[in-house]
């Protein structure tokens, strides 16, 4: 993509993060781990992230399939996961053959009942489309279309703590209504924040770190893979 070669700096994140995290609990993946959607590529990605050692979910985006996802790996695709003191909800937004999310009533009836037997759980809940307008102009259109159905949702369960999201290739940091907001940078390309139309960022390629307490609280970070050299060729096949 632009001449970078997204393989490659997928395995220089994977290596930060081992470098860096020395027991996991949990890996998320939130979406677009594939840009052609083939067997082949996803039989990559679990390759390549496998070198975590760690039990693994993944969600599709808008530039995966779903199905073949499923049929590779279908241990991976689970909605709900309980780590110690915690619920990880994983939502899928995809539209077959769109670019914008949208949680469909199935998804909105598994996030439903994993909120309602959570118990004395706190909860992280993840998709891959953006549900709030993160300054981008031309990344707003192709966020997640019915984001009121799940905030409202999320306000209401007062032991959900985040709302996490992958698509817009870089960091997002906010609190709302005591709910924090999350979005990660991408293992590739990253995208310029604060641009009206499309324009990437030079930045390194990275990850997100989250520590979840069993008392409630959250902590997270951006760590870059600071051993990748970025070169762009703007001359190239493009996103």
């Amino acid at each position: 993509m632009l001449g970078l070669n997204t393989r490659e700096s997928l395995r220089h994140v994977v290596a930060q993060v081992r470098r860096e995290q020395p027991c996991v609990d949990l890996l998320l993946c939130t979406g677009d781990l594939s840009q052609d959607g083939s067997v082949a590529s996803y039989e990559a990605f679990r390759q390549l992230t496998g070198e975590i050692a760690a039990p693994t979910r993944w969600l599709a985006g808008n530039h995966d399939e779903a199905r073949l996802m499923a049929e590779v790996a279908p241990e991976l695709v689970q909605s709900v996961t309980d780590v110690g003191r915690w619920r990880v909800v994983m939502l899928n937004s995809a539209v077959p053959g769109a670019t914008h999310g949208l949680l469909a009533q199935d998804q909105l009836s598994i996030l439903d009942d994993a909120l309602a037997t959570a118990g004395e759980r706190y909860c992280l809940v993840c998709c891959h489309h953006q549900p709030v307008d993160v300054g981008c102009a031309w990344i707003a259109p192709i966020g997640l279309r019915n984001a009121d159905q799940l905030l409202q949702r999320l306000r209401s369960h007062p032991q959900v703590k985040a709302l996490l999201w992958g698509h817009i290739h870089q960091p997002w940091d906010e609190r709302r209504d005591g709910l924090r907001l999350l979005a990660t940078p991408s293992t590739c390309i990253q995208f310029a924040a604060g641009s009206e139309a499309f324009k990437v960022s030079e930045e390194q390629p990275g990850y997100r770190w989250l520590r979840l307490h069993a008392d409630g609280r959250l902590e997270t970070g951006v760590q870059r893979a600071t051993d990748f050299t970025v070169q762009l060729d703007f001359d190239s096949p493009g996103y």
